[in-house]
């Protein structure tokens, strides 16, 4: 499900991190697992290098700056690049952290090596909803990652905000903004490890209907 699907605009910028390159990387492993990601497996050296790299150049061309809200999943690697990103931005808020941005789970393939996700990439493209090996479907990822932003689009207005997050679940995110099956979500541009992107809104078509997001309390 796409939570954002009934949206003609949205309240807020929103810029998408990958974190850097990972001990999982080097490893050439797939972590996915909570109970792998979010204790273990942070940054290597040079993930925090791109890290610092992306937000040095974000700061200075005028992009991101300390008002930017920084939300990230809870992983190790995403932990860390976020708090890279604050430190560097002199980020008013502290980072929001949620399950809802977490890698994709790959099923049986957790620890494998990252060759198999091809495997995986290849059925996506032929069944959205596909879930072989016990994988998470790149429905149910969209589901959740779009609904972090509606809970964002809610509870926030006139706010730059930064995403750190998964190559998969960005690239499935990615669909939502792009208005394209989430099966698809290969086709898109490819975000490299420790790569910012806005992602760039593409309205519904023009019979839609408006759809605002409104709350008592007031936006941050």
């Amino acid at each position: 499900m796409d939570n954002l699907e009934p949206l003609r605009r949205l309240r807020n910028r929103y810029f998408v991190l990958r974190h850097g390159r990972s001990l999982a990387n080097e490893e050439e492993r797939i972590v996915s697992h909570p109970d792998h990601g979010v204790p273990q497996y942070g940054l290597s050296e040079a993930g925090r290098r791109q890290v610092e790299d992306a937000i040095t150049k974000a700061l200075r061309d005028g992009v991101l700056d300390g008002t930017t809200l920084i939300v990230a999943s809870d992983f190790a690697r995403t932990r860390e690049s976020a708090e890279i990103a604050r430190a560097l931005l002199g980020a008013q808020d502290t980072v929001l952290l949620t399950p809802k941005l977490r890698e994709r789970f790959f099923g049986d393939w957790e620890k494998q090596h990252h060759s198999n996700y091809h495997r995986v990439w290849e059925a996506d493209a032929l069944d959205g909803g596909h879930t072989r090996n016990g994988v998470e479907s790149t429905r149910e990822v969209l589901a959740r990652t779009t609904s972090l932003l509606r809970d964002l689009e809610r509870d926030y207005a006139g706010r730059n905000i930064l995403l750190v997050s998964h190559g998969d679940a960005l690239q499935i995110l990615q669909t939502a903004f792009e208005r394209v099956d989430s099966a698809r979500h290969r086709l898109l541009p490819h975000l490299e490890t420790g790569q910012i992107r806005e992602l760039e809104w593409k309205a519904a078509p023009i019979s839609s209907e408006d759809v605002w997001i409104t709350n008592e309390s007031t936006p941050r």
